[in-house]
């Protein structure tokens, strides 16, 4: 198993990203989860950004989904993200920290914020909405549409998830080609990446 310097994977991805740019969906990917009753969840998420130039993943969210009660049960998620243009996949596994209005850490805070006013209006105007999951009532008035202050933090129910990576499963199929990244610790206590590469 080799070591790496950093997260080349990283590179691969941003590589990826860019390559197939000229594709709306480039951006989405699927993240599983586990429920409490051991059932595996999946949807697909827009991409957000790395985290401070790091390799933490960001993933905006409603607190009201089923994935959070999922990752208060377990916090470890994977996300599946294809590349149609390039034939490429990237499976990434981690733990995930979900970052709330009540989260007490002044600095994740102050990144959920960051990450609020990234968003355009109208994705901001999303989390405005009845929560998702209950039933509709057909009958029910229709109401004034919601109004808010761009200027406005976040509403309380915006979440940000942070996707810790501790594993990169990379597979092209165009070249035939497969590697795993893995996360380990330096003497330092640092995170430091060694990669083997498979057969696919």
């Amino acid at each position: 198993m080799a070591a790496v310097a950093a997260a080349s994977w990283k590179q691969l991805l941003l590589s990826s990203i860019q390559s197939n740019s000229h594709l709306n969906h480039s951006s989405y990917f699927q993240i599983a989860t586990v429920a409490s009753n051991g059932k595996p969840s999946n949807r697909t998420v827009v991409f957000r950004g790395f985290q401070d130039d790091g390799d933490k993943i960001q993933i905006n969210t409603d607190s009201r989904t089923h994935k959070i009660d999922d990752l208060k049960h377990c916090p470890f998620a994977e996300i599946c993200w294809y590349f149609t243009n390039s034939w490429e996949q990237f499976r990434i596994g981690g733990k995930v920290d979900v970052i709330d209005g009540t989260n007490s850490d002044p600095v994740k805070l102050q990144q959920r914020e960051k990450s609020w006013f990234a968003c355009s209006l109208k994705s901001r105007m999303q989390y405005l909405t009845p929560a998702p999951r209950i039933l509709f009532a057909s009958e029910q008035q229709p109401t004034e549409p919601p109004t808010l202050d761009p200027s406005m933090g976040p509403v309380g129910v915006f979440c940000l998830l942070v996707l810790d990576p501790d594993q990169v499963d990379y597979l092209n199929l165009k070249s035939n080609e497969r590697m795993i990244f893995t996360a380990g610790q330096n003497g330092n206590r640092k995170k430091q990446w060694s990669v083997e590469k498979v057969n696919p």
